[in-house]
């Protein structure tokens, strides 16, 4: 297939506004203050200093010459993206972790630099941190214009409405991974390339950086097709092993890896949890105006990041063994893929999703316009059509007021009398002030109607128990009730009749230790967030118990230490 020309390239917002801090000049007694984080390095005019899709070394910091950063998608489209000169640098956020490198650098001409591998650029970040500041705003500023351009990562091929296609979307989107759609409706070079790989109509074609094509990929695929997640064994022994990286596993990461615990986190899908879902939390602290889940969330991830936090995001924790914690004083967590996280202690972060309700068909329509979250892509979607929500906590509502400002009439279905008793008072006003959400209490989705090729074309529903109305439309979101995610801990830990996990006291009798109150029934098993039981519910809440768990560990990590000295001391000699 022949290459397609470079893209012409429009500047971002980003690019736009705020071009001076994505793209800062250091001064001279700034990179000295870097060198001793650095490696000196030279390359030749055309060499590439770093390859899109390949783990990238690290941040490279131009002391002569200029560095080119170029768009290579995997189709044959290149494109200049950005360049840096003398006292500029290279990268974007990924690097703080060791991601893989978004886009190609190329040495336009001969090329002196300072490369500052991950684990250094981590230690600078922290021992300079007005310059730690600055550097981290940058590759921040540097990834949302890649996002915002739909530069470098993966290419998506397909019909914008397929399943597929929308759930390999939204989780890049999710994961703040950058990506180009191409419309096989709109685009005849994409439609010919779906051709290629030999798709269906409804298929859904990620090509990545290497030009590898995937049809229809598992999000375990896809991300590790683009090196997003890597395949290293991980064999350490970590003091924390977290499972779920919503607002309370990020919290116990961010506060523990401050310390200098060294932590894992592994999280089935995206950072962020059904809050990095929301549209926009109003009522979190330090926030007037709000703030979008996916922001505050993100910016958690990048903040566990910068203090060595290990983050294995797409994985799947399948199991908890127990059965070493006494002989060995350590636990394992087994994953999906076959591999082993060795931990002194685990955290149990993996919080609740909402559940299936008992109506016919639901399977058969999901991804085909039933939705269990709500996010821009969907709202996008929905514009000027009419849609039904069903549930009533703050998640539902946010889901609500975002869809309202896209669909024609959104229809909030909910059993009870009213939304007093589940949703924050500022939801319930800001819903009863716009005129197309239609509020219909005492009423339960009863039916699904559509096909195979169309998709959802109705639903119909039951108000006061005999009422019953049907209604065309294409998209039902659903927020209904919560399912703790811990069939996981099956034959491990202590749940309670609905699986939430009991903790403290109410975790049953122990061998006479104190346990502290976030700890499960097996020592160094500690849950936080919303798979404990009686925990609030908020966001707020979550941090704050991630925050108090890191503290406890540290005194269970403490007088476990003390133990095994006292047990070797008498040992005779």
């Amino acid at each position: 297939m022949s290459s397609a020309p470079s893209q012409p390239t429009s500047p971002t917002s980003v690019e736009a506004t705020r071009h001076h801090q994505a793209f800062p000049v250091l001064t001279t007694a700034e990179i000295a203050r870097i060198r001793r984080f650095g490696l000196g390095t030279g390359y030749r005019k055309g060499e590439r200093l770093y390859v899109a899709g390949e783990t990238s070394p690290g941040m490279f910091v131009i002391l002569k010459g200029t560095v080119v950063a170029i768009q290579r998608d995997g189709i044959g489209v290149h494109g200049e993206v950005a360049r840096h000169g003398v006292g500029q640098f290279t990268g974007e956020v990924g690097q703080i972790a060791g991601g893989p490198a978004l886009v190609d650098g190329v040495a336009e001409e001969e090329v002196e630099a300072l490369l500052i591998p991950p684990e250094q650029l981590r230690a600078l970040l922290i021992a300079e941190a007005d310059l730690g500041e600055r550097i981290v705003r940058a590759l921040i500023l540097r990834r949302v214009a890649l996002i915002q351009r739909g530069s470098g990562g993966v290419v998506l091929v397909g019909n914008p409405r397929s399943p597929y296609l929308l759930r390999l979307e939204s989780f890049l989107e999710r994961n703040g991974f950058p990506h180009h759609l191409l419309d096989i409706g709109r685009d005849e070079h994409a439609a010919e390339l779906h051709l290629e790989a030999g798709g269906a109509p409804d298929d859904a074609i990620a090509v990545c950086a290497d030009g590898t094509m995937l049809r229809n990929p598992t999000e375990d695929e896809l991300a590790r097709c683009i090196g997003m997640v890597d395949s290293e064994p991980h064999d350490e022994l970590f003091d924390i092993v977290i499972v779920g990286s919503g607002p309370a596993g990020l919290a116990t990461a961010v506060y523990a890896a401050s310390e200098g615990l060294r932590v894992a986190i592994v999280d089935s899908r995206a950072f962020g949890g059904q809050a990095g879902a929301s549209a926009r939390i109003e009522n979190y602290l330090g926030f007037p105006t709000g703030i979008s889940g996916q922001a505050l969330t993100a910016r958690a991830y990048i903040q566990a990041q910068k203090f060595g936090a290990q983050f294995l995001i797409p994985a799947h924790a399948e199991e908890l063994d127990c059965s070493t914690q006494e002989t060995f004083g350590e636990m394992r967590v087994k994953l999906r893929d076959g591999r082993q996280l060795r931990g002194r202690t685990i955290v149990v972060a993996s919080g609740a999703r909402y559940r299936r309700p008992d109506v016919p068909r639901l399977q058969e329509f999901e991804g085909r316009g039933v939705w269990y979250w709500a996010s821009a892509l969907e709202a996008q979607m929905c514009a000027g059509a009419e849609v039904a929500l069903v549930g009533g906590g703050n998640s539902a509502g946010q889901a609500a007021v975002l869809l309202s400002g896209h669909a024609s009439q959104v229809h909030m279905l909910v059993r009870g009398p009213g939304l007093a008793a589940s949703m924050s008072r500022y939801l319930i006003d800001r819903i009863a002030s716009l005129p197309n959400i239609s509020l219909r209490t005492h009423t339960e989705l009863t039916e699904l109607n559509g096909d195979p090729l169309e998709g959802l074309t109705g639903i119909r529903w039951r108000q006061h128990a005999s009422e019953e109305q049907e209604v065309a439309l294409r998209s039902v979101f659903l927020f209904v009730g919560a399912q703790p995610a811990t069939e996981w801990l099956r034959g491990c830990v202590e749940t309670d009749a609905l699986g939430f996990i009991r903790t403290g006291d109410a975790a049953g009798p122990t061998d006479g230790r104190p346990r502290a109150a976030l700890e499960a029934s097996v020592p160094g098993v500690f849950a936080v967030g919303d798979a404990r039981s009686g925990s609030v519910k908020r966001v707020g809440g979550a941090i704050g118990e991630g925050a108090a768990a890191v503290a406890m560990i540290h005194h269970f990590l403490a007088m476990s230490e003390y133990r095994k000295q006292r047990a070797a001391a008498a040992q005779p000699t």
